[in-house]
């Protein structure tokens, strides 16, 4: 996400990093830059020329002019412009005490709003909600069917009594089934048009006074641009909407949507889609979002990610195991396994400083993951434990076995004592000395760091979560397993 807008943001700023000082003139040159780096990115006009206008007004002043490193100083600045017009701080759902609490999803057709009430109600339940999806999208049938194969995949009740007729009943009827099936969430999808008209508007208006929702969500499309301020005022002065969606994340390298709507509504972006699968859908929040849009990464979402998976026993355990090099490839496909709860590898990564612009042309996705994975599932229990015991042999076993090449079995074993050669002198006392380093240092340094260039002491591809991907280590290559290398010609002597 946000992809382009990184890439010339990224560019402007290593123009200004490492100056001694910064003129006005440099300064000007600057914000011209991020000025069109915003405006290709669709974020609306307006929009930028506020946010242009305030990140002027600070860097032109006392504030970058005595500091120590101005470069840094002016990324500090758009960081926290970038989190102010992304609506400065979170605001989660708001269901109150109320029972049946009543949450209306409102866009136009195509905005994602039936895929974003089975996401929603899928994270309520997880969070011991128990929630009944309402379908009042009647003016296509096959919207009440999508809602319906979405609440079985979440094991969410649908409310669908029928594929026609007057939404607005079937929103009040929803209020006596939630009741009866001891539901205490309704989410209601709504329907949609492709183009703002009153007639969807009057219907979305009607639906909202019959239900009396704590929250009325409005849902857009990520990768709508600069229409994208002229939408949301439009549902604003119909529904007024209480809060925002932004859907299909992914697949919007520009992001003008989420630059814009915030600032223009005054209404909290509440969520964002960021992927196809139901369980990509988070919380919406501003400072982790303009870190990543600064290539920052997003470093509390990854923890967050990685408590839902780890119990902090089992952290402490392989952690202990890492640094006295007792790790094993029992425990490598262990950890990858637990990685691909996550989310997608590359999004995972994506989210450690300074890795979302390394990573940009490296090929790495979950079919890789299961590569690797059917290697070391065709070792026996005392290979994956002892990689000493693999000769020619038994590589050739295992190759065959995993469908792969002996080749790649060699390529993967290496790249695992790397990562194990690594993380042996991490567990050294050098090592122990900088983790402690780390931990303690204020978070403005830690930012500050990253603004100028990554993480201090940060490791390189092969020492990290990918160092077990064949090609990740130093040296390797980054071409994908499935892409076999031809064998070299061997020169004949004369």
């Amino acid at each position: 996400m946000f992809d382009a807008l990184s890439d010339r943001l990224e560019a402007v700023f290593k123009g200004l990093r490492g100056r001694g000082k910064l003129t006005e003139q440099q300064v000007e040159e600057g914000l011209r830059e991020i000025r069109l780096a915003l405006l290709e990115a669709d974020v609306n006009f307006r929009v930028v020329r506020t946010f242009i206008g305030r990140v002027r007004e600070r860097a032109v002043g006392a504030e970058v002019s005595a500091a120590l490193n101005p470069g840094q100083q002016i990324v500090k600045i758009v960081h926290e412009e970038l989190v102010r017009i992304l609506g400065e701080a979170s605001a989660p759902l708001d269901l109150g005490s109320r029972s049946p609490a009543a949450v209306m999803l409102a866009g136009l057709q195509g905005s994602g709003k039936t895929t974003a009430a089975g996401k929603l109600a899928r994270l309520l339940k997880k969070k011991g909600r128990r929630p009944l999806l309402v379908a009042c999208d009647l003016q296509r049938p096959a919207a009440v069917r999508q809602l319906q194969i979405l609440g079985e995949r979440v094991d969410v009740p649908v409310y669908a009594p029928v594929t026609s007729g007057d939404p607005v009943v079937v929103a009040r009827d929803s209020l006596d089934e939630a009741r009866r099936l001891g539901a205490n969430v309704l989410i209601v999808d709504t329907a949609g048009r492709t183009n703002v008209d009153e007639e969807m508007m009057a219907q979305a208006t009607a639906i909202k006074e019959g239900i009396d929702p704590v929250e009325t969500l409005f849902v857009i499309d990520s990768m709508i641009g600069q229409e994208a301020v002229s939408v949301a005022k439009a549902f604003q002065e119909a529904v007024d909407f209480s809060g925002v969606v932004l859907s299909k994340l992914d697949g919007d390298a520009r992001g003008g949507a989420a630059l814009s709507v915030a600032e223009v509504t005054g209404r909290p972006i509440k969520f964002a889609s960021i992927g196809e699968k139901l369980d990509e859908f988070e919380a919406f929040h501003p400072d982790r979002m303009a870190s990543r849009i600064l290539g920052m990464g997003d470093v509390l979402t990854l923890i967050e990610k990685a408590e839902e998976v780890y119990t902090t026993d089992q952290a402490e355990q392989m952690q202990a195991k890492m640094l006295s090099a007792e790790f094993t490839l029992e425990d490598f496909l262990d950890q990858m396994q637990q990685v691909k709860k996550m989310g997608p590898l590359q999004s995972i990564l994506g989210m450690l400083p300074g890795m979302g612009q390394a990573l940009r042309d490296v090929d790495l996705d979950d079919g890789q993951l299961k590569q690797v994975e059917s290697i070391i599932q065709s070792m026996t229990l005392e290979e994956r434990r002892d990689p000493k015991v693999l000769n020619g042999r038994r590589k050739k076993r295992i190759a065959k076995g995993s469908g792969r090449s002996a080749q790649e079995v060699n390529e993967l074993l290496r790249s695992f004592g790397q990562m194990r050669q690594m993380m042996r002198s991490l567990g050294g006392a050098k090592g122990m000395k900088a983790a402690k380093a780390l931990r303690g240092m204020d978070p403005q340094d830690l930012m500050a760091g990253m603004a100028d260039g990554g993480m201090p002491g940060r490791l390189p591809m092969g020492a990290g979560m990918g160092a077990g991907m064949p090609g990740a280590g130093r040296g390797g290559s980054n071409r994908p397993m499935n892409k076999r290398v031809p064998a070299r010609k061997k020169k004949k002597r004369r």
